[in-house]
């Protein structure tokens, strides 16, 4: 493999593995809020208790979070110098902002979040916890920012010329409020709450069918479940709005998530299929005209192709992109239909009753987190081939003078060394969901073993 080639991955291998761990710790965030708020206006201990123990997991992957994060600014420097050269002024900008509003912010009131219980009045640690979890959304918001320019590039020009040509920043808010960066963000958040929610839902929803602390597991359900369901059904708004402007700042994108390849004409909207880049052709299920309905709510309207494009301002790898993108797709409409069937079996008294469902919530821990992993896939691919889009050629963008042998020995490395990590942390996360919510001085709600309840029945 070339460079290139080389870089890409391990960028993509570092990247991805970090974003296991922010969406997380935003997701885990909000119910923390809601559990401790909770707690303040009702004064029921399980709430009190729920907050402490989603705060001890909260802590795992904010650390986690932090650790690989810091790895992928120096690749920056060393895979693509002139990468960063170019964006320089709007990254460093934009990492600023950060490290000012919001790792200040989390870092400020992390201390009073994770040893203040007990220790400060519990409307104090409740505002270090809403500080922690609003450092965290913003956190996100200038990272989305960043990328989101390389989109939808805007308030900036070029000053000088062939490798040391850069952007300069000549007007910041339309910087940050680029064409792409809200939808962005909104569209980010959610996928946070989804994923956060969805691993309480699956703890919770494991420890009523073992028949562990199920009091406080049924409440946690239930309030967990109303964010899921509200943030799921955000998501077609906010999808939507995504892909309109997708449709408007990257048409080329577009075509590649839905193979259509006409230069201008009607598009079918693909359910799912496969794509036959040599012979422009889709096969697999779909609606026609449904994707100009999306656009313009017309089945007729002509929707620009890949062929109105050069060939070599395509994305390369289309099937990938078609792929990771419909993944994505397929999985929030699942989770979508998961939370408002659930939600109707609450109303009806059996949310409970049913196993099969109960067991559907635990192994949903994992479709938000490979929702939001495909979903960036298929917005980095389909921005192919270039990395500022329309400026910078990602073939252009890598650095000159470090050889493939470098990168692929580092690539090997991070491997290695983020494969420890993630085993650490299952173990981690496996023991503390192990010992459950409660303290071991705490009461707990934990039934009697059967052979204990033999013993009092006389069986």
């Amino acid at each position: 493999m070339d460079v290139e080639i080389l870089a890409r991955i391990q960028f993509a291998f570092t990247i991805a593995f970090h974003y296991i761990y922010p969406p997380l710790s935003i997701g885990l965030g909000l119910v923390m809020v809601v559990f401790e708020s909770l707690y303040i206006r009702t004064k029921n201990k399980e709430y009190h208790v729920l907050a402490k123990f989603w705060t001890k997991i909260f802590a795992l992957t904010f650390g986690i979070g932090v650790v690989t994060g810091i790895v992928m600014e120096f690749e920056f420097g060393t895979n693509w110098a002139v990468y960063s050269r170019y964006v320089g002024d709007i990254f460093g900008s934009a990492l600023a902002a950060e490290g000012i509003f919001a790792f200040a912010l989390e870092s400020g009131f992390l201390g009073v979040l994770l040893f203040g219980w007990n220790r400060v009045k519990p409307w104090v640690h409740l505002v270090s916890t809403i500080g922690v979890f609003l450092g965290s959304m913003f956190s996100a918001i200038w990272i989305v920012v960043a990328n989101s320019w390389q989109q939808t590039p805007a308030g900036y020009h070029i000053v000088g010329e062939g490798f040391n040509a850069r952007a300069e920043i000549t007007d910041f808010w339309a910087m940050v409020f680029n064409p792409s960066s809200v939808d962005r963000i909104l569209y980010v958040w959610l996928g946070a709450f989804l994923a956060g929610a969805f691993l309480i839902l699956s703890v919770h929803a494991y420890y009523i069918l073992k028949g562990r602390f199920v009091l406080i597991s049924k409440k946690a359900f239930k309030l967990t479940l109303v964010v899921a369901t509200v943030f799921s059904l955000g998501q077609l708004v906010t999808g939507h709005s995504s892909a309109e402007g997708v449709a408007k700042n990257q048409p080329a994108k577009l075509a590649a998530m839905e193979g259509h390849f006409d230069a201008s004409a009607p598009a079918d909207m693909y359910l799912l299929g496969w794509v036959d880049k040599e012979n422009q052709e889709v096969t697999g299920l779909k609606i026609p005209g449904g994707l100009s309905f999306l656009m313009d709510y017309d089945f007729e309207t002509p929707v620009t192709g890949l062929n109105a494009f050069p060939e070599e301002d395509r994305p390369s790898q289309l099937n990938a992109v078609f792929q990771f993108y419909h993944i994505m797709i397929a999985i929030g409409m699942f989770l979508i239909a998961l939370s408002v069937y659930a939600c109707f079996q609450w109303w009806r008294g059996k949310l409970f009753d049913k196993r099969w469902l109960l067991w559907t919530f635990v192994f949903t821990a994992f479709l938000p987190q490979i929702a939001n992993q495909v979903g960036w896939f298929a917005a980095e691919m389909g921005r192919q081939p270039w990395v500022v889009y329309g400026l910078l050629r990602t073939s252009d963008a890598f650095s000159q003078a470090v050889s493939a042998n470098q990168v692929l020995f580092s690539l090997i490395l991070f491997m290695v060394v983020y494969t420890l990590l993630f085993l650490l942390f299952v173990y981690l996360l496996n023991k503390k969901i192990k010992h459950g919510p409660y303290d071991d001085t705490e009461e707990s709600d934990r039934p009697l073993t059967k052979e204990i309840t033999g013993v009092l029945t006389g069986n």
